[in-house]
């Protein structure tokens, strides 16, 4: 990856709606130079996929919660059948391994505590090998971004 890719990268990353034309003339390339180079950080794996950004309370999920979980054992059959499980569920929107007291961290969003409360007791509790969760609620959201820095 050179300084051009990291420029493109950039601008894509924050406006991904530009076309190939302009995306190439903030980087100075062509048009067709830049889709090529697009293509192989795609390729490449640079770049994963695209998504649009949802606004979560236009949406009524009022709720944020951060799940910490310990699990029973961490055996690699449990750790699988667990990130398994929690790929089913969309309430569900990030899950991170982690090193020190929890096994998992998930963000989770929800409409109102009380939907959380359904969420935990017949999906959370029931997922395989959960020992434990600690779960806080968020106040509010100071900075939610998916922006790296490139």
């Amino acid at each position: 990856m050179d300084a051009i890719d990291q420029k493109l990268l950039r601008a894509h990353q924050n406006n991904p709606e530009w076309s190939m034309s302009e995306l190439g003339d903030v980087v100075g390339l062509s048009r067709a130079s830049c889709w090529k180079r697009l293509k192989a950080l795609e390729d490449n794996g640079y770049i994963l996929g695209k998504a649009v950004l949802l606004n979560q309370a236009k949406l009524g999920l009022n709720v944020t919660v951060i799940a910490n979980i310990k699990l029973e054992k961490t055996t690699t059959e449990t750790l699988k059948l667990f990130e398994a499980a929690v790929e089913d569920h969309a309430q569900i929107v990030t899950c991170h391994a982690m090193s020190g007291d929890s096994d998992y961290t998930l963000r989770v969003v929800a409409k109102s505590i009380e939907d959380y409360e359904v969420l935990l007791r017949e999906t959370l509790a029931n997922l395989p090998a959960v020992a434990d969760i600690r779960s806080s609620f968020a106040l509010k959201s100071v900075k939610n971004s998916t922006k790296l820095p490139v």
